[in-house]
């Protein structure tokens, strides 16, 4: 293996597999570095946008997918006080301007576990499971990185290194980058169950965001490893609630009860509690190494931005980084890599998400009956619901981070 031709990437997750795959795409050598045993069965995001299915195309992937994913072209908003449905918006409506004119729901582990399966473990682009990687230090032409594996401690050398390690990434820390931003004081709660929403409520679609000035709620459906699928529903915990008591089979069977009355309890598939944050990387590019996804940003899960958004950082950065690889471009395009990627993240998937939030979340009765209201009047109105699909769906922050 010749380090100067070789990346390395810290993190299998969906941004950091899309980065190698893109990268291997482009004739680099790249070597993925994840301290899993293997591809993590996490039930974490699980939609793709339009725009991300038109960069998954050019990798081969989105038609492979697309049969073994749900396609959701319509979303709803409803609220939960008086039962309305207040908006549906259609991406169908985008039909002439978009490629893949609906969001496909597919869940990030299948995704990464189609990669490192059908694309990996060759020389050129070698997944590595079982490496946590422990120090990352750079040279004026190369990087060092140090990983535990099974049989102790391995070192790597590589031209640039790529940290797609989450939200609390080593390679992040290693370089003493600001994560800028705040940590909600609620939690999220994720339950999935069998039930059949869909059939029970003809009104539902696969995509739900529940307004409601005590406890917000997402409802959407994934394929699972079923044929009936699952629906997850994602809560917000109460402040002075426990782990505990928000995971015990009664508060989750009470939450899901008090939200969605039926007869019988509710057939739980599995559920999970998580910190909620909005997180910027103070700069998205140090030397030889660069930040994506969840290491260079984090956000709230409501609209489905937050892999979406690194996907892009990923595609983004391989175009960039394998020209500079091959002598192609210098490496001060990295930093256009930084500049419009950060912009896209703050602008657009932290502006959208915290916006989001408060919408669902909003207790003063005359502003959410005025927030409500708008919503309705931009889901009737075909001009304004074509750009509100297309801010939602992350296809302004594609245009303006390229002319940034």
């Amino acid at each position: 293996m010749n380090a100067k031709n070789r990346v390395v990437v810290v993190g299998a997750g969906p941004v950091g597999m899309a980065s190698a795959l893109a990268l291997h795409r482009h004739g680099v050598e790249v070597t993925v570095l994840e301290a899993e045993p293997g591809p993590v069965k996490d039930q974490r995001a699980a939609s793709l946008h339009p725009p991300t299915l038109d960069m998954l195309a050019e990798l081969n992937v989105t038609q492979a997918i697309i049969p073994r994913g749900l396609v959701a072209p319509v979303y709803r908003y409803h609220d939960r006080v008086t039962g309305e449905v207040i908006a549906e918006f259609d991406l169908a409506d985008l039909a002439e301007e978009l490629a893949y004119p609906f969001v496909l729901q597919y869940e990030q582990y299948k995704f990464t576990r189609d990669i490192s399966q059908q694309y990996a473990n060759e020389s050129d682009f070698d997944v590595r499971f079982s490496r946590r990687v422990t120090s990352v230090k750079q040279t004026g032409d190369g990087v060092f990185v140090e990983a535990e594996g099974p049989d102790g401690l391995e070192h790597h050398t590589c031209a640039y290194l790529i940290g797609a390690d989450g939200g609390r990434s080593t390679v992040r820390h290693s370089q003493g980058i600001e994560f800028e931003g705040f940590t909600y004081p609620e939690r999220f709660i994720k339950i999935a169950t069998g039930f059949d929403f869909g059939e029970a409520h003809p009104h539902y679609a696969y995509r739900n965001y529940f307004s409601d000035p005590d406890e917000w709620c997402n409802l959407f459906k994934v394929r699972g490893e079923s044929a009936g699928g699952l629906w997850r529903a994602i809560f917000p915990t109460r402040l002075d609630e426990t782990e505990e008591q928000a995971l015990h089979p009664d508060g989750v069977e009470a939450r899901l009860q008090k939200f969605f009355p039926k007869a019988g309890r509710y057939p739980i598939a599995y559920c999970n509690i998580y910190s909620v944050s909005q997180r910027v990387a103070a700069n998205f590019r140090r030397g030889r190494v660069l930040l994506a996804g969840d290491a260079a940003h984090v956000n709230n899960p409501i609209g489905g931005m937050g892999m979406n958004g690194g996907i892009h950082d990923a595609i983004n950065l391989a175009e960039k980084l394998s020209k500079v690889m091959h002598g192609q471009a210098d490496e001060q395009l990295l930093d256009l890599y930084s500049r419009q990627r950060r912009k896209a993240a703050i602008d657009y998937v932290q502006a959208q998400t915290i916006r989001n939030k408060k919408m669902l979340e909003e207790r003063d009765p005359v502003v959410r009956r005025r927030n409500l209201d708008e919503l309705r009047r931009t889901a009737d109105d075909r001009r304004a619901s074509r750009t509100f699909m297309r801010r939602a769906a992350l296809v302004e922050s594609l245009q303006a981070a390229a002319a940034a």
